[in-house]
């Protein structure tokens, strides 16, 4: 199994406290240790070496940041055919590991991917404060930080652009870091590549590899548009999300933002997109979010599958106003259910359209109540 994440939400600590708590480890390597690494470039056989030493065979070998020597793939593709062996392989970078050249083990292994916190994972659902998520972010280290803006500060500098350089990702340094300017800016919006190559001074397909990059290297990720649609023509293009509310707001350089603010509708749009994003990887892979906004404008925020249309508004007072794009999406006669995500105190329906406070809807989307198993 590929396990990937973005640096720092948790992959090593889960591993090593809570998934293998009572299983035996035949090996446990980490490539973030150099020494290991040099020794690898040097002879790629040295795990081959290692496993015959120690006789391993029918067991678990775990492999931390596997993406940092991609040709060790094939000596475990040859030890899971030899020695039955079953290895967990951790990354925070697809990267490398995507290029056609590299073995990817015959389709024998799953892949799964880890998110920040999540609305379970926090202790005590009050301390899920939407203020508090918008300084910090939910990466765990930085949410529980006593210098949050500090430690973004350091995430973004020596990651986003250190370890992005170091992957021979982006060679333009000043060009690559004006364009995750300019991406957190356009976070949660349409792309549109020819506008933003011009604000980084680029051509538009090197944005273009570049959004790819950042997808590779789990930064963010694409929200493809919802195309189904037939009384009303939809838009193509895709949105861009970054995985962390801190890291965006951090690269965006802004305050957090007041409740009445456009930012603040942003994040918590941002928010909700998260919180869906980690429920279909953890609970229900095989489904799939999108966006829907028609060609007259008429805009829905989250299409899971074809079974649930989500809108998402910071208001503590949802009107009629805020219905248009799911009354719109509604005239198709897809989707089952539709529901404003909100700020209001109850859970209450207006013809049809189900209005959820925040809390609630994450309440019922973690334990399964809102849709049913795929």
């Amino acid at each position: 199994m590929f396990l990937f994440g973005p640096r720092q939400t948790g992959k090593t600590s889960y591993i090593k406290n809570q998934l293998l708590k009572d299983v035996d480890v035949g090996l446990f390597w980490t490539l973030l240790d150099g020494r290991l690494r040099l020794r690898l470039e040097s002879d790629i056989g040295l795990l081959r070496q290692e496993v015959e030493v120690r006789n391993l065979h029918d067991c678990l070998i775990v492999i931390d940041e596997i993406q940092k020597c991609p040709r060790l793939l094939d000596e475990i593709h040859f030890l899971i055919e030899e020695r039955n062996i079953i290895f967990l392989l951790t990354g925070s970078s697809a990267r490398k590991l995507k290029n056609a050249d590299v073995n990817l083990l015959g389709g024998r292994a799953t892949e799964r991917h880890m998110h920040p916190l999540v609305f379970p994972e926090i202790g005590d659902r009050n301390d899920y404060n939407l203020q508090h998520i918008f300084e910090t972010g939910l990466l765990p280290s930085i949410y529980l930080s006593d210098d949050p803006t500090e430690d973004l500060a350091a995430y973004t500098n020596t990651y986003l652009t250190e370890e992005i350089v170091a992957e021979g990702a982006a060679r333009n340094i000043p060009a690559f870091s004006r364009f995750l300017t300019v991406a957190a800016l356009t976070n949660a919006q349409i792309l549109n590549y020819t506008n933003i190559a011009n604000d980084c001074k680029v051509s538009s397909q090197t944005v273009s590899q570049w959004y790819d990059i950042l997808e590779k290297t789990l930064i963010g990720y694409r929200l493809e548009a919802y195309t189904k649609t037939v009384k009303r023509k939809a838009f193509s293009s895709s949105k861009f999300y970054f995985f962390d509310i801190g890291v965006a707001r951090y690269l965006k350089n802004s305050a957090v933002p007041d409740e009445n603010s456009t930012e603040f509708g942003e994040y918590f749009e941002q928010l909700i997109c998260m919180e869906l994003k980690a429920w279909i990887d953890y609970s229900c892979p095989r489904s799939k979010l999108t966006y829907w906004r028609s060609l007259s404008m008429y805009e829905v925020d989250f299409c899971l599958d074809d079974y649930m249309a989500v809108e998402v508004k910071a208001s503590r007072n949802v009107t009629e106003n805020h219905l248009r794009g799911l009354k719109a999406l509604r005239e198709e006669n897809i989707f089952r259910r539709f529901i404003v995500v909100c700020q209001e105190e109850h859970p209450r329906m207006i013809e049809g359209f189900e209005i959820l406070p925040w809390r609630f809807f994450l309440d019922q989307l973690w334990k399964e109540s809102l849709i049913p198993h795929m």
